[in-house]
Formats: C-alpha cells, structure tokens, sequence
C-alpha cells in the first residue's frame, strides 16, 4: 500500500506540470496572435474607428461661444431668458468683443451667431470694431445704439446656449428644427428649410438605383450561374472589367454618352425616334442610370455567388414531382437565393446613400444627394458641426437598415462573395 501511494504522487505531480506547460504554451501562442493582428487593429483604430467617434462628437460640440466669450457666458448664467439680460451682461459682452477684436476672433464669433441667426456675422465683427472707441458705460445704451440687434432676445438666447460645448444645434438642423429663444423646438423657416427634402430625395434616388441594379443583375446573375464554369468565368470578367477603371473616369464617360451632342442623341435621331436631342444629361434620369451602372457589380457578385452554390437537383426534383418551370424556380430556387439578395442590395443601398461623384458630375441642382452638402460644409464653409450631423445621421440611418436585414435575413446567411 505504501509503494502505490508513492507511486501515484509523482503521475499526479507530472500531469500538473504538464496542464501547466500547456497553458503557458496556449498564452504565448495567444500573444503571438495578437501581436499579429495588432497592426490591423490599429489601422482599423486610427482609420475607421477614430474619425467616426470625432465625427459623433463634433455632431454635438461647439466651443467658440464658451471660449471667446467667456465674461459674457459667465454673466448670462444667472440670466432666466425673460426680457433682455442686465447691464452687467452688456458690460461682460463689451469686454469679450473687444478682447476678441484685438485677437481677430470676432469673425469666428459672428460666424457662429450667423449659424442660428443668419444675417449677424458682419454685425458681430462691426460691433466688435466700434466698441474699440468705447472706454465707459453704460454699455447696454452704447451696443444697442451700434446695432439695435443687442437689444433682441434672440441673440441673447443664442449666447446663453454657446455657454455650454455641447449644442443640440447641428442635429436639430438636419430636420430642419432650430430652439428658439424660449427654448422651444420649432420649425426653421421655410426658405431654409432643406435637409428634409435631401435626405428623401438621397433615400428615393438609392432605392431607384438598388432596385433597377437587382432587376438587371439577378437575370445576368441566374444566366451566369447557368453556364458552365469555363464560360461563366469568361463573362464574369467582363463583369469585372469596371472595377479596372476610375469611378471619375466612368462617370465622366456618361457625360460623354448622353450630353446633346453625343452617341445616344446622334443615334435616337438617326433612328427617327426623336427629331430634336433629348435632355438626358445633368437631370434625375441621368444620376439613376450612372448609378446603377456603377452599382451593378455590388448587386450582381453577391447574388451568383449565393446562385453558384445551390444545387441544380433541386428544381430537377421539384420537376420531376410535377411542378411546372415557373413553380420549380419560384417555390424552390427562388427562395434559397434571398440571403445573395438580401446581401447585394444592402451593399448597393448603402453605398448610394453616400455616392457623391456620380450626382455632383452628371445631376442637376435639384438631384444632389446629402453626400454633396456634406463636402460642401467641409469644404468650403469648414462647418464641421454641420458636416459631423449630417454624416451622423446618415451613419445611424445606415446602421437601422443594416439591423432590419440582420434581423430578416439573419447575419449568418450573409453572403458577399
């Protein structure tokens, strides 16, 4: 008893010592992992993830009132909105004005009003000028003497709400809302109101071109997946051949194609269908058709690739059960094909919704989609708040529809290639 007591000790004794090296070797092999794909993470991080977190961010932060008008911010605090503020305020604002104007900020001041109440940019800096002249009060008589907009209370609303860096100003503007001076949602002015309008003509111009690209590209898709391997190879890469091609060059080449002059009119009138060159360029028909042109790979390869994968004794069965040509493929192929559907219009809607080179070259004013007043509030009026709601909201309109597929289709039926 004794021996086999002392034997079993040291079996017991070595199988820990080897659960131990495994689990040491399983952690180095899980650090050589990560330390693989830490470089990808970190593409991924600075990429991807960063710039959309900094986007949700500046969606609903602006500092320019808190920063460059911190005296007057500080008096507004005890203001409860009613009437105009005291003399104190005024006094506070003159200081900030003037502070601002030997630091030349008064234009980003106005222009930060002028977002809220358009017409106040060049006021702001000219009161700002004036009040270099000012050295005693009262300064409430002075400033609304200079400008009678000081004596407005919806100016003073507008820098009572700049004391806090976080503004509901730029999401509320993308539904062409705004607060008032009593702080109030309402209505912006007709003449302004536009955001509305774009995001339905963006949402009507994607599900026009999703919707043509999958009637064109789910017969070519069921063609090719009917031929054998050699031949559907051979038409794939024609398929393809766009993707060898700048979307600029493309986009252009429409231009081409349908501007008055070109091959489409030459040929409409050659053929005595029309006397006169019809209007096809620089429109809504243009868009849609450049558009789904350029869409219609991104529909197409999901759907043959679900397609090559079902197989042919399927309808061959229902067939021979007794059901018709039309039955077979509706009843039977048709369905097993939904998760290439399903994949191949979401890539292509999402990718509409933020198309911009295709609309901005071959639309007109009135089909520009929401993409295009993102780069314009980048670009040229460097409103990064607005730039940052828009994109926002088309991210999380964007996310909604991926979650209804996922929730229809199911994330594992997903099919891309």
């Amino acid at each position: 008893m004794v021996d086999a007591t002392m034997g079993a000790a040291p079996n017991s004794a070595g199988r820990s010592d080897l659960s131990k090296e495994l689990r040491r070797a399983e952690r180095r092999q899980g650090r050589k992992a990560f330390y693989l794909v830490l470089p990808c993470l970190l593409f991924i991080l600075l990429s991807f993830i960063f710039p959309i977190a900094r986007m949700l961010f500046y969606a609903g932060h602006d500092s320019v009132l808190a920063t460059n008008l911190p005296q007057t911010e500080l008096a507004l605090q005890n203001w409860n909105g009613e009437g105009l503020p005291d003399e104190g305020a005024y006094a506070a604002l003159a200081v900030d004005l003037k502070q601002a104007g030997k630091e030349k900020t008064a234009a980003a001041i106005g222009k930060r009003v002028n977002y809220e109440l358009p017409g106040t940019q060049s006021r702001v800096a000219a009161t700002a000028r004036r009040l270099g002249q000012v050295t005693t009060g009262p300064y409430k008589n002075a400033l609304v003497a200079m400008d009678p907009m000081w004596g407005e209370r919806d100016i003073w609303a507008v820098l009572k709400r700049g004391g806090s860096t976080f503004t509901s100003y730029y999401l509320l503007r993308t539904a062409d809302l705004r607060l008032n001076a009593d702080s109030s949602v309402e209505q912006v002015p007709p003449d302004i109101a536009i955001f509305r309008d774009v995001f339905a003509r963006t949402f009507a111009i994607s599900i026009s071109v999703t919707a043509l690209a999958l009637l064109l590209g789910f017969p070519l898709a069921y063609f090719l997946a009917m031929l054998p391997p050699r031949k559907s190879n051979l038409l794939m890469i024609m398929v393809l051949l766009p993707f060898w091609t700048s979307l600029l060059v493309r986009t252009t080449a429409w231009v081409v194609l349908l501007q008055p002059s070109g091959p489409i009119n030459s040929l409409l009138m050659a053929l005595h269908i029309v006397s006169a060159p019809v209007d096809l360029i620089f429109n809504r028909f243009s868009t849609v058709v450049a558009m789904t042109y350029i869409q219609l790979p991104f529909t197409l390869l999901p759907i043959y690739s679900v397609m090559r994968g079902i197989p042919p004794t399927y309808v061959r069965a229902a067939r021979s059960l007794g059901a018709g040509p039309f039955y077979a493929f509706w009843k039977v192929y048709f369905p097993q094909t939904l998760p290439g559907i399903g994949a191949g219009c979401l890539l292509s809607f999402i990718l509409c919704l933020g198309f911009y080179i295709t609309p901005a070259l071959v639309g007109g004013p009135r089909d520009q989609m929401i993409s295009y007043f993102i780069a314009f509030y980048t670009n040229q009026e460097l409103n990064w708040g607005m730039a940052s709601a828009l994109g926002s909201v088309l991210l999380i309109i964007t996310l909604f529809f991926y979650y209804i597929y996922v929730k229809i289709v199911g994330v594992d039926r997903v099919r891309l290639g």
